[in-house]
């Protein structure tokens, strides 16, 4: 188990370092097949890892490569933690990471920057492993600001272009906000706990007043609403898409945003002693997810839809960890893991025919041009607006169900933004794919083209993946589903053991419903359209005004703050106190250098003067 464990994480670091040192003089096959090789390499030795935890008695299994650090009572080792969650992470971490760096290849073909572009993949791999492997807080943390960086590099890979230099220290910006969180997690934990260290935290948590555990989760949860752009700071994900589209696909399936759920859920012990904090928790989640779903019925730039489409699902898993259903909420994330490296991939595959156009409006009639691209696209459409029997039925349903036994009112919200979801899903899939040819400006005339194998193979095996997904937790198929596995890890019971047999059906049946409306109500609008109907405002187009918001409250405010620093503050200030201190001492100076003419009678007639001064004033003390 050690040797391979630590395999899993050191196989894409030493990809990132061959392609660091000796890629320059490397093709572009042999960059792509190193990379790609290494992070395939790590899913194989992440299913033995997987099949040998299996065979033991002991599921939690702790591989220690050696002391980091001891200051005072901090003792920190960079060790691996391969539990349930953390393999179950794995797993899909390094499977969706090989078949994205494998369309990398075809996709990023005749880049200039193709060998830094690998060198940040296999980096940013390496980064989420460390994340969900490391058995301690401090190499979590480690992991988490990884994956923070390799984001900046990768969303502003096109740094010569002003938007995507932006993009770029947006996200950085946002989440340098949400690590404020963890850090004061971290330290509050410390101080109470005094450890870093995971078990030993859920062993000792409940000695934590309910005050402190409160604190720290809801400092958690600022942490996850950077990293899983989340409500307040979520509207760096959007911007994120000036990024490649494997980009895209990687931070958003297998990557940087579901970094957030896995925190939450994985400091489960610490959640359960707050039932306000994980009623923040589950709100938070419910409102973001409803909120990115109405904007995302808006936007024109398929990937910008794609993008608040993501933000809603991780909303949904949030609220699913908020109200302590903490294996649907991982189930979610390994299906939407599948339907959206798809869906973000399938719509880079549609953006290579089309010659980089991204804006929905002129597409259109894509169907007979892209064969394959199509069809798996299709899949993905039914598996996220919740159509059975793909994988986001499953998932989804599986978090409404435990949403329902929590909160009524969150599982109303829930349903809405089911509705939205397969209405913003298929207004995309139908100004895709459908309707009238809009695109032959853009391609001057030409058909678009088929993209090549490398390209098209990750689409078929998400294809697949997000069909069969839902099998993995389906109880009545075998008895080790998904749940069973996992639920130990969290020390808690499922919601859904309290919701009868025919209440599943009767919310199973709404969940189809709600699809079904959304998909009906997408068609029936925009089947025969293009133009945005007259209630698709600027206001949802321009994500509820929050960045204006932002701009007016915070940017605008500093910016006049910076301003008058620069006019007032700076020069009549701190240079005017510099420049009445340096003038003080001229003039005094210049007092003084009368005293020192070089004339020697000058001299001998102040020692007279001197000499003078002293008899007078001895001759009147004596008197």
């Amino acid at each position: 188990m050690a040797h391979v464990s630590t395999l899993i994480l050191l196989l894409p670091l030493a990809g990132f370092l061959v392609i660091l040192l000796f890629g320059r003089g490397l093709s572009e096959r042999a960059i792509g097949s190193i990379g790609t090789g290494a992070v395939a390499l790590s899913f194989v030795f992440t299913v033995v890892s997987f099949v040998d935890l299996l065979s033991r008695n002991a599921r939690e299994v702790t591989v220690t490569m050696f002391t980091w650090f001891n200051v005072g009572g901090l003792h920190v080792s960079a060790a691996l933690l391969v539990d349930p969650l953390s393999i179950t992470m794995a797993l899909f971490v390094t499977g969706i990471s090989a078949l994205i760096h494998l369309y990398s290849i075809g996709y990023m073909h005749g880049e200039r920057d193709f060998r830094k572009f690998f060198v940040y993949l296999n980096l940013f791999v390496f980064s989420m492993l460390t994340l969900v492997l490391a058995n301690n807080l401090v190499l979590t943390f480690v992991g988490w600001e990884g994956v923070g960086a390799c984001s900046y590099w990768l969303v502003a890979y096109y740094f010569d272009r002003d938007s995507a230099a932006s993009a770029g220290k947006k996200a950085f910006v946002y989440n340098r906000v949400g690590d404020v969180g963890l850090l004061v997690a971290m330290f509050l934990l410390f101080s109470r706990l005094h450890t870093l260290n995971y078990l030993t935290i859920f062993n000792r948590a409940g000695t934590l007043t309910s005050v402190a555990a409160t604190v720290v989760v809801l400092a958690l949860l600022l942490a996850a609403t950077g990293k899983s752009a989340q409500i307040p700071l979520f509207n760096w994900l959007p911007d994120a898409m000036e990024g490649p589209t494997p980009v895209s696909a990687l931070i958003h399936a297998a990557t940087m945003v579901t970094a957030g759920v896995y925190l939450l859920a994985r400091m489960a012990p610490v959640l359960a002693l707050s039932s306000s904090g994980r009623a923040t928790v589950a709100i938070i989640g419910a409102v973001t997810s409803f909120v990115a779903a109405t904007i995302a019925t808006s936007q024109r730039d398929i990937k910008k839809v794609l993008a608040f489409s993501t933000v809603s699902q991780i909303g949904y898993m949030i609220l699913a960890v908020g109200a302590g259903a903490y294996s649907a909420a991982i189930f979610l994330m390994i299906a939407h893991a599948f339907f959206k490296a798809l869906l973000f991939l399938g719509s880079g595959s549609v953006i290579h025919a089309l010659d980089g156009e991204q804006d929905m409006r002129k597409m259109g009639g894509l169907a007979r041009f892209l064969p394959l691209t199509f069809p798996t696209f299709l899949i993905a459409w039914l598996a996220i607006s919740g159509i059975p029997p793909f994988a986001g039925f499953w998932a989804k349903g599986d978090v409404l169900t435990n949403t329902y036994a929590y909160s009524k009112p969150l599982w109303l919200l829930g349903v809405l933004t089911a509705i939205l979801t397969a209405y913003y899903m298929s207004r995309l899939f139908v100004l895709t794919f459908r309707g009238t040819e809009r695109f032959r400006e853009v391609t001057h005339g030409h058909d678009p083209h088929e993209s090549p194998w490398v390209m098209t193979v990750p689409l078929v095996i998400l294809a697949v993946l997000a069909t069969l997904g839902g099998v993995i937790d389906l109880p009545w198929i075998h008895h080790n589903s998904l749940a069973g596995f996992l639920d130990p890890t969290f020390g808690y019971l499922p919601l859904t053991a309290h919701t009868s047999t025919g209440a599943q059906v009767t919310l199973a049946v709404v969940d189809v419903v709600a699809a079904l409306l959304g998909l009906v109500a997408a068609f029936s609008i925009w089947r025969n359209r293009v133009s945005s109907p007259t209630y698709e405002r600027s206001f949802l187009e321009r994500v509820w005004r929050w960045d204006d918001a932002y701009d007016a409250t915070i940017g605008r405010p500093l910016t006049r703050a910076a301003q008058i620093g620069d006019t007032v503050v700076e020069p009549r200030i701190i240079d005017g106190a510099v420049a009445a201190v340096a003038g003080g001492v001229r003039r005094s100076a210049e007092g003084l250098r009368k005293a020192q003419s070089g004339f020697a009678r000058h001299y001998a007639l102040a020692m007279v003067l001197g000499v003078s001064v002293v008899i007078v004033y001895l001759v009147a003390r004596v008197g």
